[in-house]
């Protein structure tokens, strides 16, 4: 290792220490970021969202970093910071029609599965909390997704309005707090960290294709 640079984080780290140390959670599920669809991070990201904002949906972006938390573990701010810390980390609540849901879902996926390579633009799908839906990925641009229902079972209907939050949004700053303040107060609040349900999508038309982790 390199003794000057590991100096210079160390003194750059040491007065946001105290903060990045808090524990604000421990988790008895394994917490990590890296399917193709979701993970158990994801899945914390976007319960905080619905938690703390009201929603029936969240919506989070499709990254794959941060550290892994492993079970019995302390989640802390820095370990929440480690997987949301962008420049754009504002977070919103607004109402969207399920047409408009929809036709997010099936702009990201054209943009991972388009057959066209140049076309993929790399990432990952769009995370979703409190709903579930069916991706086909072989299917025309438009035509991925379907069967779009809440986790009550209900059908998300073209044109009614649900309460959708989120955060990361490009081109604009959305109103609200930063993503890191909304879950490290969710996990504040809750304390424990249990797992038990994750939004992934069902696929078709895959087979066992071994490139697809959900």
């Amino acid at each position: 290792a390199d003794a000057e640079m590991a100096a210079l984080i160390d003194e750059i780290r040491k007065p946001h220490l105290e903060k990045l140390n808090e524990e604000l959670a421990v988790t008895e599920s394994l917490l990590y970021r890296r399917g193709n669809f979701n993970g158990t991070f994801d899945q914390l990201i976007c319960d905080a969202l619905r938690h703390e904002l009201n929603a029936e949906i969240s919506l989070s972006p499709g990254f794959r970093w941060g550290t892994t938390v492993l079970p019995g573990q302390a989640v802390t701010f820095e370990h929440v910071m480690d997987q949301t810390c962008i420049t754009y980390p504002e977070t919103y609540a607004r109402d969207m029609l399920g047409n408009e849901i929809k036709a997010i879902l099936e702009d990201v996926a054209d943009n991972l599965f388009h057959p066209d390579p140049f076309y993929q633009q790399g990432g990952d799908m769009v995370r979703v909390g409190g709903m579930n839906y069916i991706c086909d990925p072989t299917a025309l641009s438009g035509k991925r997704i379907s069967n779009m229902t809440l986790d009550n079972g209900k059908l998300i209907e073209a044109n009614k309005y649900y309460k959708v939050a989120g955060w990361a949004t490009v081109g604009s700053v959305a109103p609200g707090k930063p993503i890191w303040e909304v879950v490290s107060s969710y996990l504040r609040n809750q304390k424990t960290v249990n797992i038990t349900n994750i939004n992934s999508p069902k696929l078709r038309n895959l087979g066992n294709n071994p490139g697809i982790v959900l």
